[in-house]
């Protein structure tokens, strides 16, 4: 991949929060502006996947959506993924736990959306869905 180099002024109140963010998650300040500009660039756009995933719900039917509404990540994998998160904020990662994490978290993500996006698709055709947002 090819890169190109820019200088870019910050005020210091902002260098400082980027510093201490990059400091917490053991990354130098570098990676993590280079993270923040990638999140601001991919603001409201969904990974592939996710959207497919999403978008294939509108298909079901409202039994098959309730299912999807109520379905969590699996525990074993919420267990590894929140211990990876302490892990992260006390010592770091070693590159292989890093793509784990990030596995993991796109997995968790993923979850999260298509529950929502099941739930909104229940509501839009007339379903009382609160109990869906007690439950969690």
């Amino acid at each position: 991949m090819s890169t190109h180099a820019i200088t870019l002024q910050l005020p210091f109140p902002l260098y400082e929060q980027i510093k201490s963010r990059a400091q917490r998650t053991r990354q130098t300040v570098e990676t993590e502006v280079l993270k923040l500009v990638q999140t601001a660039v991919d603001e409201g756009r969904l990974p592939d996947d996710m959207a497919a995933a999403a978008e294939s719900l509108d298909l079901l039917d409202d039994d098959a959506l309730w299912r999807a509404a109520r379905s969590i990540l699996a525990p074993e994998k919420q267990e590894q993924l929140e211990a990876l998160n302490f892990k992260q904020q006390s010592e770091g990662l070693t590159p292989s736990e890093s793509e784990v994490h990030a596995t993991l978290l796109h997995a968790y993500d993923r979850a999260v959306l298509v529950r929502g996006r099941a739930a909104e698709l229940l509501a839009e055709r007339g379903h009382d869905v609160a109990e869906l947002l007690r439950s969690r």
